[in-house]
């Protein structure tokens, strides 16, 4: 079975989505494993308590997703995709290319570094959202939305997502309704799941 993730910037809707995703297909009578990256083990955990506590240096923050990213193929995703689940990620290798890359490292050196070891999917679903659409949705769920640095480098990262050009990528319009979305989305992955 598939290995599907979502990607897109901040505010593009990738949790909903996730969510959606996994409830229609364990309808459809699919197996179903779902999961996100920062993960809640303890390099995720320390990930996620830095967005609070203070950021780390660049190179420790692309140290912990390494570590946390490994940990994650070996207990959870390997062994999922080996059961015949399908698996949908909420971020994955492509969201350390994109924000560790603003960070000032080379987003295709951090490709090469992950799929050593990380398997590949066969459908990256990039949702799409214009950066000032993103910045509206991001400061009504956390009141921070309008600081230059994070539209640089929303826009630095957007640019990072849409150079990567395989065919398992496919452009989703996250500008639509919740509902829309999710239909665009769910066309998709029945197609390359059937």
């Amino acid at each position: 079975m598939p290995l599907l993730v979502l990607e897109g910037i901040d505010g593009t809707g990738k949790s909903t989505q996730s969510k959606l995703l996994a409830a229609a297909l364990r309808e459809r009578g699919m197996r179903v494993t779902s999961s996100r990256e920062p993960t809640d083990g303890p390099y995720g955990t320390r990930l996620r308590n830095s967005a609070t506590t203070g950021r780390l240096s660049p190179e420790e923050e692309l140290q912990l997703f390494l570590q946390d990213r490994c940990e994650h193929v070996e207990n959870l995703i390997n062994p999922a995709l080996e059961a015949g689940e399908v698996i949908i990620l909420d971020r994955y290798y492509f969201s350390s290319m994109a924000y560790q890359g603003v960070r000032g490292f080379d987003p295709a050196e951090i490709r090469r570094a992950n799929e050593e070891f990380a398997p590949q999917p066969d459908l990256l679903l990039l949702l799409d959202l214009p950066v000032d659409t993103a910045l509206e949705r991001i400061g009504i769920r956390d009141g921070e939305a309008n600081k230059f640095e994070q539209r640089a480098s929303l826009e630095t990262c957007s640019e990072v997502f849409h150079s990567i050009k395989d065919d398992f990528v496919r452009v989703i319009d996250a500008s639509q309704s919740i509902e829309d979305i999710h239909r665009d989305i769910l066309s998709v992955v029945l197609e390359v799941i059937n």
